[in-house]
């Protein structure tokens, strides 16, 4: 795969760069800035060497309409705060505004273009939309390097169709989100333990496929938790369940067990009538729950199983709460998770979305764990040994 180091010197070039700045925003305030962080790297980089930057960008899915609550407002501004250099925020997408502060822009400046979702034919399944798109961002630059890793799972045309169209290559951040996914799929070091959690046992069925046969030790948590719980015969109440995949859960435990692999489910939930911080919160063996109450959280002895089966390994990918962390009531499952990996003297990887939300919001600082991924989704495709597109793209371009 091309880098951004094969691509010569930059000097007064226009390097036109996709990025991933879909951060969480409270109105307009962000409130995990660590995508932008991760961007630093490379976009200091390319200042530094005299480039003139054009940053592509998307927040949110405004599906091809201009929305104010989606502008990039907010990620101007703080990538301002954040980098040596001057940061303008074009007034739309490939409009006049864009022309004039691409025409604008001095070498070791940034133009961030604003929301690429606010263009229609961005995320077009037909490819002559994308390409004629692509075709007017490649107007803004020389060359393009693409470091938006969360979405190089994507065909669309900032990610994809313009690596056709331009000299490409990965930035360090995408380079190194790759190097790490290898590391995990191709020779991890044993014990190697999994993970997961989140709500949709769905997203995570075909990932669970795979990692059954490079993992040693699946951990099950979050709302899935309740479907393996269900397969097992269990009561579940009024918890999240996927009810179509109870049988195909019930095959992957047989197989884990075929295989002498281990697959950990909560021994033990919290539970509470509603879905709040309300009263009624208690804690419950996993075959106990009652029907009129839901699980947001595994318990303190499913907590200590977990904490011990990571202490115990060598890899460890996580991707996916065991709870709902942003509430209280419901962070300890999750928080004793995070707190397990720091502790650990393993390669730990957190991957991505909402369990890096989860690290930061619980307190946990980024140099506490051996690499926490940009990107959920891409990240557990390319477990899943899915193709990704925009990876694919920068092969031998």
């Amino acid at each position: 795969m091309r880098t951004i180091n094969d691509l010569g010197d930059l000097h007064g070039k226009r390097v036109l760069i996709r990025c991933d700045f879909n951060v969480p925003l409270d109105g307009q305030t962000i409130t995990d800035d660590g995508r932008i962080k991760a961007a630093l790297p490379t976009l200091t980089q390319l200042t530094q060497a005299g480039a003139k930057v054009v940053v592509m960008a998307h927040l949110g899915r405004p599906k091809g309409q201009v929305n104010e609550k989606y502008s990039l407002a907010p990620v101007a501004a703080r990538l301002g705060e954040l980098i040596d250099a001057d940061v303008t925020l074009a007034g739309d997408v490939v409009g006049p505004a864009a022309h004039a502060a691409v025409e604008a822009l001095t070498p070791g400046n940034i133009v961030l273009l604003e929301n690429v979702r606010f263009e229609p034919a961005e995320e077009s399944k037909v490819d002559a939309e994308r390409e004629a798109l692509a075709a007017q961002y490649a107007q803004f630059g020389d060359v393009f390097v693409s470091d938006g890793f969360g979405v190089v799972h994507r065909k669309q045309a900032s990610v994809y169709d313009i690596a056709k169209l331009l000299p490409s290559g990965a930035g360090h951040l995408v380079a190194k989100e790759v190097e790490v996914l290898k590391k995990l799929t191709e020779a991890p070091e044993r014990p190697y333990v999994v993970v997961l959690g989140g709500a949709k046992v769905a997203d995570k069925l075909s990932v669970i496929d795979n990692l059954l046969k490079v993992a040693d030790t699946l951990i099950i948590g979050g709302g899935m938790g309740y479907t393996f719980l269900k397969a097992k015969g269990y009561e579940v109440g009024s918890s999240i369940l996927d009810a179509e995949k109870v049988d195909v859960v019930k095959g992957y435990m047989e197989q884990a067990q075929a295989q002498g692999k281990q697959i950990l489910i909560p021994v033990d939930t919290v539970v509470s009538p509603e879905f709040g911080e309300g009263a009624g919160i208690e804690v419950v063996d996993s075959d106990k729950i009652p029907a009129d109450k839901m699980g947001l959280d595994i318990g303190p002895k499913t907590a200590a199983l977990y904490a011990e089966a990571i202490k115990g390994a060598k890899t460890v990918f996580w991707n996916g709460p065991m709870g709902v962390f942003e509430m209280p009531s419901f962070a300890a499952g999750t928080k004793a998770v995070a707190q397990a990996l720091a502790d650990s003297d393993a390669f730990s990887v957190v991957g991505g979305g909402d369990s890096a939300a989860a690290v930061r919001q619980l307190g946990f600082a980024d140099d506490e764990f051996g690499h926490i991924s940009t990107g959920g989704g891409a990240s557990l495709e390319y477990l899943e040994g899915k193709s990704l597109p925009g990876l694919d793209v920068l092969e031998g371009n």
